[in-house]
């Protein structure tokens, strides 16, 4: 169960991070290099995106990303195959993080049937509701995945409870409206909106959008369970190579 390791990981460590990669970008050689760096490096669980023409809740620096990724003719069979091997190499937990359309044309009890014998823990899909939701809960539910659900500081607390009837594994929370990789304010306005956040649920929470310095993740300490880094190692990985990433993790790390 994904929680399970959480909760383990959480008994060593204040706060866990949790990074994010495009598969096939800017190659799936290159892809498998970072996955492999971000866990030598210290990560301790990791979402997986497979790539779609218009993900939604994603700023341009991962839009580029998912745009070269399908550009290069990555397929989502491909993605499934990166999965299903990350999982078997690397000790950590691995998530899958797309859009619905992507399950609803391969099928959503087949994503989560290749989910299971992959060794994928579960999935983020943030333009599926939990009222649209059944197919994809009861498959998840039948192959033992977590289907992790959003909240955002805009979410009513009526909403807050019913996501929380239906997520597990933990609750990815967006620290602001938007997309990812916009500035984020990291300082006490965050309180109220995590105070809400721990009241609805029981289950861990991680924060993501716009966590991208060691100063953001010592703020968030007793906040919240996980930090989530993406857009950020992505433009290190632009600006300086995969190479970069092992001094970059290592001090947010520290």
């Amino acid at each position: 169960m994904l929680e399970s390791y959480i909760r383990s990981r959480l008994s060593e460590k204040k706060i866990l991070l949790m990074t994010h990669i495009v598969i096939g970008y800017p190659s799936l050689e290159v892809s498998m290099e970072i996955v492999r760096t971000m866990v030598e490096a210290g990560v301790d669980l990791m979402e997986l995106q497979i790539p779609f023409s218009e993900p939604i809740a994603d700023g341009p620096v991962i839009l580029k990303a998912n745009q070269k990724s399908l550009a290069n003719g990555v397929t989502v069979q491909q993605c499934m195959d990166f999965g299903k091997e990350v999982a078997g190499r690397f000790p950590i937990p691995f998530l899958y993080m797309t859009y619905y359309n992507i399950l609803f044309n391969y099928g959503v009890a087949r994503f989560a049937d290749h989910m299971k014998d992959a060794g994928i823990k579960g999935a983020i899909v943030p333009d599926l509701p939990p009222e649209e939701a059944k197919e994809y809960l009861d498959s998840m539910g039948r192959n033992q995945l977590a289907p992790i659900f959003i909240f955002s500081p805009t979410t009513s607390d009526t909403r807050l409870a019913t996501i929380s009837q239906v997520v597990d594994g933990f609750v990815y929370c967006v620290a602001r409206k938007g997309v990812t990789g916009d500035q984020t304010n990291f300082s006490n306005q965050l309180d109220d909106y995590l105070d809400r956040c721990r009241a609805a649920t029981k289950l861990p929470l991680a924060l993501g959008f716009g966590v991208k310095e060691k100063s953001d993740i010592q703020f968030l300490k007793g906040k919240v369970d996980i930090a989530v880094i993406g857009t950020q190692a992505l433009r290190l990985v632009d600006d300086k190579g995969v190479d970069a990433l092992k001094g970059f993790i290592g001090d947010l790390r520290s």
